[in-house]
C-alpha cells in the first residue's frame, strides 16, 4: 500500500499516525498468529487423546450391545420358564386336590372303624376286661 507524501517530501502528521497503526496492527497480526500457532500445536495431543477416547468407547458399546443380546435372551428364557412353571404348578394343583379327594374318602371310609372301636372300648371296659384312667 503507497503512502503519499507532502509535496517537499516530508511526512505529515496524518501520515506517521497511519504508519504507526499499520505498524500496530502487523504487531497484532503477528501476535495472533503466534497465538492460534500455540493454540494449534496444543490441540493436536488433545486430538489424539480424544480419538483414542472415542475407539475406547466403540469398544465399550459393542461390548454392551453384546451384554444387552444377551440380556434380551435371558429374559426370553426366563419367560419360557415362568410359562412352563406355571403348567407345573397347576399340574401339581390338580394332584393336590386329588390327594385331598382321598384323604376325604379314606376318614368317611373309616369313621364307622372308629365307631366300632369306641363302642368295643366301652363295652369292654363295663366288661372290665380293660380299665381307663
Amino acid at each position: 500500500m503507497a503512502i503519499k507524501s507532502a509535496a517537499d517530501g516530508e511526512r505529515t502528521g496524518a501520515d506517521r499516525q497511519r504508519l504507526r497503526k499499520l505498524a500496530q496492527a502487523a504487531l497484532n497480526a503477528d501476535q495472533t498468529v503466534n497465538q492460534v500457532e500455540d493454540l494449534l500445536s496444543e490441540m493436536g495431543p488433545v486430538l489424539t487423546g480424544l480419538g483414542k477416547t472415542t475407539a475406547e468407547l466403540d469398544g465399550t458399546l459393542e461390548k454392551l450391545e453384546v451384554t444387552l443380546d444377551k440380556f434380551g435372551t435371558t429374559l426370553v428364557r426366563v419367560d419360557e420358564t415362568v410359562t412352563r412353571m406355571a403348567s407345573v404348578v397347576a399340574r401339581l394343583e390338580a394332584v393336590v386336590g386329588r390327594v385331598e379327594s382321598v384323604v376325604v374318602i379314606a376318614e368317611t371310609a373309616l369313621r364307622p372303624i372308629g365307631m366300632v372301636e369306641s363302642a368295643g372300648r366301652a363295652v369292654a371296659e363295663r366288661l372290665g376286661i380293660i380299665h381307663t384312667d
